[in-house]
């Protein structure tokens, strides 16, 4: 669903991205695969045509760059070409206007002048991975002499051998002769052949030495350019990065900006000469890939904050309060230090070894089309599903997944400022999403009265427990409890319907964290979970809506927003964004990033009202520090793609336990089947299980109708409750956290 991110450009490397070139007023705007390598810029349809047909090629020795508005850019080399080109954002341009001008600079000085060193060297182009024709003859050079090295300390081993061999044979002659006429000569023998392995280890010990000077010296110069080229490149990119945000932010804040279709974004495409000044010919036959759309607008912008509060400390500035007025450190820093209970050291106790595998999941196909295609419109709770479409999970232990990051609420409670306690909270929130990203399965729906429990009190010092309290609708209980200080407890029912191209999940029900040390009281509602490519395509997971998380003490709140996936979006996907306010509507921190990957927080220095937007909605720009990470996703355990994308703490879940109660998942016959693989067992004794829940049910209805109405009504109401009778399948989730 996205670009990778392309790497920063340096001197000498080859680019590659893709761009949006002009072709006609027809077609406008077609996406093609741009090569930038050895000073030529050149194009392709797509990136399998870079082996045999190239569309298009630019000389930037001669070439001129321009730039026309946030994400448009011009190539012309004095009019017998000329590119108009389009970025997908404008940092993205600004990456492809400094690799252009770093190409062009070094392809303009190849071809007048040598290195800086003024050694002559031939005006080659750079090859990708160097530094020019001058530095790669220079580094050439310096392996040769290193090779020529090597060979002498090769030639000098083999004669200290053969020398040495010989003197051994002389001395064994030597102590075997007696004394007579030949006793001059073998000493004559013994004595030049000491001499030549005497030059010969001289030699080598000498070619060694300068083998040795040369790395070294080399080794360092080597070491330190390199250095420098990565200093340099970081600088630039957080330099560009940052200052391509600052101008694009200021820009729609203060001057209404807005993205439209190019006729009413761009008037200066209405002005520009005929189809032949900015087409080629190659792409008049071109099928449409790309156009433009209107954009949601955003709630607010942020800012850079101004240098001088980077410099302030702890004093209030301009009104802001001390707790958010402190210097740019990240929240352990600001909460921890201020805490006056430090951690005490604790008894080591032995932790028990989770599993971190369980069986593979089998390949069985299933037709999907041939049992959804009766079911469109109907509420899911009704449509009875194979666990084909599961995985070896609960939906109570979905729930208790919830908590794998629970070392944001422990980070909260330590809190001394309810305002940095609501960033925790909120990011905890965010946190909850990150599983749902691959795991597509549904999980077991629970029989009513059935329990779970997860005791992790001696590894992370909370114990978790969830029972089904309702068959239908069906809906669950969670409770789970900290010795950190703080206790989260939710209650979730869901309404879904299936529309035959996607799945609605609406989540019911609120969620409640309360913290003993602050006695703060939060609370939050989840967002609509939607499943696309039902029928068609390969499922995905989207999460979009607005939370809004409230501290009932304080009256702060954090605003959340899921932005849902749009294929004409420049933002990324899986984004969210939220503020944290006061009880009087003041921000004080900003919270951005994706649920799928990591959340960040920058403190608000400063807010204004910039003009309005599209939909005429005043937005607001917010000056900011530096964002720093407060969450980020564990990475899945190796395999996981084969594990129905558990994380490590779901592998965990339905391990087998003592002590667990009767009524606990871990316990659920067809759930151990499906673990297991014997998938046609698990439908079988899943059937057998729903059936006996049905006939308990219905018995159970009848019991309370005949104690509480005559037996003419009784008998009525029975007659209707058979009727309305349906398969107690649950919703169909195909998302973790709802």
């Amino acid at each position: 669903m996205s670009e990778p991110k392309p790497p920063t450009p340096t001197p000498g490397d080859t680019y590659k991205g893709w761009l949006f070139k002009w072709t006609n007023y027809i077609k406008g705007y077609q996406r093609r695969w741009f090569v930038l390598s050895n000073g030529l810029l050149s194009y392709y349809r797509t990136q399998a045509e870079m082996g045999h047909t190239c569309r298009g090629t630019i000389n930037l020795a001669t070439a001129n760059i321009a730039v026309e508005d946030s994400c448009n850019f011009v190539i012309s080399n004095g009019g017998a070409q000329t590119y108009h080109l389009k970025a997908s954002s404008e940092v993205e341009r600004q990456r492809w206007i400094t690799a252009l001008e770093l190409a062009k600079a070094k392809a303009v000085r190849m071809q007048a002048e040598s290195d800086d060193s003024g050694d002559d060297c031939p005006a080659v182009p750079p090859t990708p991975g160097q530094g020019g024709g001058c530095r790669n003859s220079e580094i050439q050079s310096t392996l040769r002499t290193l090779n020529n090295k090597v060979e002498d300390l090769t030639t000098c081993n083999d004669l200290i051998v053969k020398h040495g061999s010989a003197l051994q044979r002389s001395l064994s002659e030597l102590e075997a002769i007696r004394v007579g006429g030949d006793m001059g000569e073998k000493i004559r023998q013994v004595t030049e052949r000491a001499t030549l392995f005497r030059i010969t280890s001289n030699a080598m010990i000498n070619a060694c030495r300068d083998f040795l000077s040369l790395a070294q010296n080399h080794s360092k110069r080597w070491q330190k350019a390199l250095q420098t080229e990565r200093d340099q490149r970081i600088r630039l990119e957080e330099t560009l990065e940052q200052l391509a945000k600052q101008h694009n932010h200021l820009e729609r804040a203060f001057r209404g900006a807005t993205v439209l279709p190019p006729s009413f974004s761009n008037p200066a495409l209405a002005s520009k000469g005929g189809v032949s000044g900015k087409g080629d010919a190659s792409d008049e036959d071109d099928d449409n890939e790309f156009f433009d759309a209107m954009e949601d607008p955003a709630e607010f912008i942020t800012v850079p904050a101004d240098p001088k509060y980077h410099r302030r400390s702890g004093s209030n500035i301009s009104g802001i309060s001390s707790e958010t007025g402190m210097d740019d450190q990240s929240f352990d820093e600001l909460s921890l230090a201020s805490n006056p209970e430090s951690p005490q050291p604790l008894e080591l106790e032995p932790v028990r070894q989770r599993r971190t595998r369980i069986p593979d999941k089998p390949n069985y196909y299933l037709n999907l089309w041939s049992i959804m295609k009766n079911c469109i419109g109907k509420e899911l709770s009704k449509i009875p599903m194979p666990v084909n479409f599961n995985e070896p999970l609960s939906m109570l232990q979905r729930l208790s997944e919830d908590l794998e990051y629970y070392e944001l609420l422990d980070k909260a409670a330590k809190c001394q400022s309810s305002l940095e306690q609501m960033c925790y909270v909120a990011a905890f929130t965010v946190s909850s999403y990150s599983t749902t990203v691959h795991r597509t399965g549904k999980p077991f729906n629970p029989l009513l009265g059935e329990t779970f429990e997860l005791d992790r009190l001696s590894e992370c010092g909370y114990r978790s427990l969830c029972e089904q309290v309702s068959h239908h609708p069906p809906a669950a209980a969670h409770h789970a409890v900290s010795e950190k200080g703080w206790t989260l407890r939710q209650e979730i029912t869901l309404a879904s319907k299936f529309r035959g191209k996607y799945l609605s999940i609406m989540p019911l029900g609120s969620i409640q964290c309360l913290f003993d040390k602050s006695n703060n009281h939060y609370s939050w509602k989840k967002v609509t979970t939607t499943v696309h490519n039902i029928i068609v395509g390969k499922l995905w997971i989207d999460q979009s809506g607005e939370i809004d998380v409230v501290n009932h003490r304080t009256g702060d709140r954090c605003h959340l927003k899921f932005a849902p996936y749009s294929y004409f979006s420049r933002d990324v996907p899986r984004k969210v964004t939220g503020v944290v306010t006061d009880k009087d509507g003041k921000a004080h921190y900003v919270l951005s990033g994706t649920w799928d990957e990591k959340m960040e927080f920058s403190r608000v220095m400063q807010s204004s009202k910039g003009e309005n937007g599209t939909e005429g909605k005043q937005r607001t720009v917010y000056q900011t520090l530096k964002a720093k990470e407060i969450w980020k996703k564990n990475p899945l355990p190796e395999g996981a793609e084969n594990m129905y994308y558990f994380s490590s703490l779901a592998l965990t879940l339905n391990e087998p336990e003592e002590g667990v109660a009767p009524t606990d998942s871990r316990r659920r016959p067809d759930q151990r089947l499906m673990e297991d693989g014997r998938w046609d067992e698990a439908n079988a004794e899943k059937q057998r299980l729903e059936e006996k829940q049905r006939t308990s049910r219905r018995e159970r209805e009848r019991e309370a109708v005949k104690a509480a109405s005559s037996p003419e009504e009784a008998d009525a109401q029975e007659t209707g409750t058979e009727a309305s009778e349906v398969s107690d399948e649950s919703k169909y989730l195909l998302t973790v956290k709802v």
